[in-house]
């Protein structure tokens, strides 16, 4: 599995989103309210939209413009009217810095 650097940690505060393009695929990179990293295209499932201007809400992702919710660990849709996941990648720190696969992990492609 090939990770590419996106930058430091710290650079992303608890509760925001920062974007990314990992091969070729718009990234949301979240820093949630576990204090966890997680990665999703950064494009709603329901209306083609950037997640990356929603909200983070624990380990949800909300698209602002209709209010569907992702689980950013696994990419699930948990508020209609969004019914298909987003595609989620592994992250990893190492010294400090963010990692993200190219290869999604849950299965749906970018």
């Amino acid at each position: 599995m090939s990770f590419e650097l996106v930058g430091p940690a710290d650079d992303i505060a608890k509760g925001s989103v920062a974007t990314a393009s990992i091969g070729g695929v718009d990234i949301a990179i979240v820093h949630a309210d576990d204090d966890g990293f997680y990665a999703v295209r950064d494009e709603c499932s329901h209306a083609a939209i950037a997640l990356s201007e929603g909200e983070v809400d624990g380990c949800t992702l909300e698209c602002w413009l209709h209010g569907s919710r992702f689980d950013v660990r696994t990419g699930e849709p948990s508020g209609l009217p969004a019914t298909e996941p987003v595609a989620t990648f592994p992250v990893e720190i190492r010294d400090g810095d963010i990692y993200v696969s190219t290869t999604p992990s849950n299965g749906v492609m970018p």
